[in-house]
């Protein structure tokens, strides 16, 4: 629960610290007094839009600082998740508003997102305003209040998982659709390419190995005569022969060699020269031997090496770039198979998702029948007891296509008068019964969540008499339960209270100051009467007011 909330400068709030119990509280005070400041004070730490106009003019910055004990088991749990310490089941969340326009939230001392403070707030507090009453005035709003009053998630969730599986499917495969005409179109130019390079049947290092053969067959003539007058040069073939002379030089160093030794070194050495002549001759011979001049063989490399080119130049690449197209084709035309597949495959799954998600919605479409007759029931018993004793709700359930939240439609539709049909709440129901008819609805979803504190802002608009005086015991009721605090300008409310405080202001050296004061039973008294009769109430209000505090008193009491 809210156990204390510290305000300082906002807006005409200097500084106020307020304390509160697990009980019924009233804030009262002349209209303009700060009361809806004070609920903006509260909403701002729990992560609300805020605004620089709510730092009091002249002051750097507004601070509200909130302290929840008795936490939620839900609670505790999201700030273990977050790796916040929580001690003693109690939190404090801050936010500080800066007169620049920025603000910044703290939880536990320690900085945090407007968002954490939004998701932890949304378990700690629930407020109601008057402007909450335009939830009732919207269909579209009556499906999410029939969903929290069930207060089993599983259905709907259970639900919305395998929707959101089917939604991700159906875009999968609308984006593989959408691209198929592009692949197809594609796939023509793909085939050509895989056609037309694929019947040359290309070899890495083809193209340069063609191009030195064609080179040597064009000019195997001359090949042939070098290669052959080389090895008859350096051979033993005639007496002019390099091997030859080389002979006959060993020759005439043989013949000194008796009266001259130096020659001994120079003669191996020739005789070497001689045997690598005659090794190199017929190498070269064997060369000229092995060299065709078949034109059949050359016209087939023609015509080859022509081909390439012709190719090049279609698909405006090198060798190399053009067995890159090819090889790329292949693999693209395999993707866009694997794509075709693809495509029927998650068909299938879309069919099989959708059969599932319809049967997950006709189940929650039941659960939501039965709780709409659960829910019209309370709410009927509610209102009954806030003086609309001839009330009819019925809760309208329509079938239509698949949404995120199921396949229905809901529609709050109610009779304030004994013979007359159900309809939509927008076209009859009084400012005064609709916020008898939101209490009523808080009321019986109060019974089924874990929000340990509300706050009804105004909900008395419309409201007086008999009707005003059961809106108060029934905000009683709900506080033995849960802590309620309430902003009211009815005494019928007032002094059902258990604990009450009243928004003043006044002026100080020349300016607004609203403080918050903890009234006691005689301060009570007098602000009870001031309700019922104005200002310098009588002394009959007075007494008026004494005698029922009092009765109400003992109430509490027995």
């Amino acid at each position: 629960m809210l156990e204390e909330l510290y305000i300082e400068n906002l807006a005409v709030i200097e500084k106020a610290c307020i304390r509160f119990q697990k009980a019924f509280h009233v804030f009262t005070g002349e209209t303009g007094a700060g009361k809806s400041i004070l609920i903006h004070g509260i909403q701002a730490v729990l992560g609300q839009r805020v605004s620089r106009d709510w730092v009091r003019t002249g002051c750097e910055r507004a601070s509200i600082t909130a302290l929840f004990t008795g936490l939620p088991e839900a609670v505790m749990q999201m700030l273990a998740e977050r790796g916040i310490s929580c001690e003693e089941s109690q939190i404090t969340l801050t936010r500080e508003i800066r007169a620049d326009g920025g603000s910044i939230g703290r939880i536990n001392g320690k900085t945090a997102s407007v968002s954490a403070l939004k998701e932890i707030g949304l378990l700690l507090i629930s407020i109601h305003g008057q402007h909450d009453n335009q939830i009732l005035l919207n269909p579209e709003n009556h499906l999410h209040v029939l969903d929290e009053f069930g207060g089993e998630d599983g259905f709907l969730e259970d639900y919305q998982k395998a929707f959101r599986e089917l939604q991700n499917t159906a875009k999968e495969l609308g984006r593989r659709k959408k691209k198929e005409q592009l692949r197809r179109e594609k796939a023509v130019v793909l085939q050509k390419q895989i056609q037309e390079i694929g019947s040359l049947h290309l070899k890495p290092d083809e193209e340069e190995e063609l191009e030195t053969a064609l080179i040597q067959a064009e000019n195997s003539e001359r090949i042939i005569s070098a290669l052959a007058g080389s090895a008859g040069i350096l051979g033993l073939d005639n007496e002019d022969s390099a091997a030859e002379q080389v002979r006959s030089a060993m020759l005439l160093l043989q013949e000194i060699e008796d009266v001259y030794s130096d020659t001994g070194e120079i003669l191996p050495r020739l005789q070497t020269c001689l045997i690598e002549l005659k090794d190199i001759a017929q190498d070269l011979q064997n060369l000229s031997e092995s060299i065709s001049l078949d034109e059949m063989q050359l016209q087939k490399m023609q015509q080859r090496y022509q081909a390439i080119s012709q190719a090049k130049k279609q698909f405006f690449c090198d060798f190399e770039e053009l067995i890159r197209i090819y090889e790329t084709a292949q693999q693209e035309m395999q993707n866009m198979q694997e794509d075709t597949e693809k495509i029927a495959e998650l068909e299938q799954k879309k069919q099989s998702l959708l059969t599932e998600v319809t049967e997950k919605a006709k189940a929650l479409s039941e659960y939501r029948t039965r709780t709409g007759e659960k829910f019209a029931e309370r709410v009927a018993e509610e209102l009954k007891f806030l003086d609309m004793p001839d009330v009819v709700l019925t809760v309208k359930q329509e079938k239509g296509k698949l949404t995120a939240q199921g396949m229905d439609a809901v529609s709050f539709l109610i009779s304030a008068n004994k013979g007359e049909e159900p309809k939509p709440i927008s076209k009859i129901a009084s400012g005064g019964e609709l916020s008898r008819i939101m209490l009523a609805l808080k009321s019986v979803i109060a019974d089924r969540d874990s929000i340990p504190t509300l706050i009804f802002d105004e909900i008395d608009t419309g409201v007086s008499g008999r009707a005003a005086q059961k809106i108060g015991i029934k905000l009683r009721e709900i506080s033995r339960k849960r802590q309620v605090l309430c902003v009211t300008h009815l005494s019928q409310i007032a002094v059902m209270a258990d604990t009450q405080y009243m928004i003043e202001k006044h002026q100080e050296q020349e300016r607004t100051v609203t403080q918050v004061h903890l009234l006691d039973f005689e301060g009570r008294v007098q602000e009870i009467a001031r309700i019922m009769g104005g200002e310098n109430p009588s002394s009959l209000m007075l007494e008026n007011a004494r005698e029922e505090l009092k009765r109400i008193c003992q109430e509490v009491k027995s």
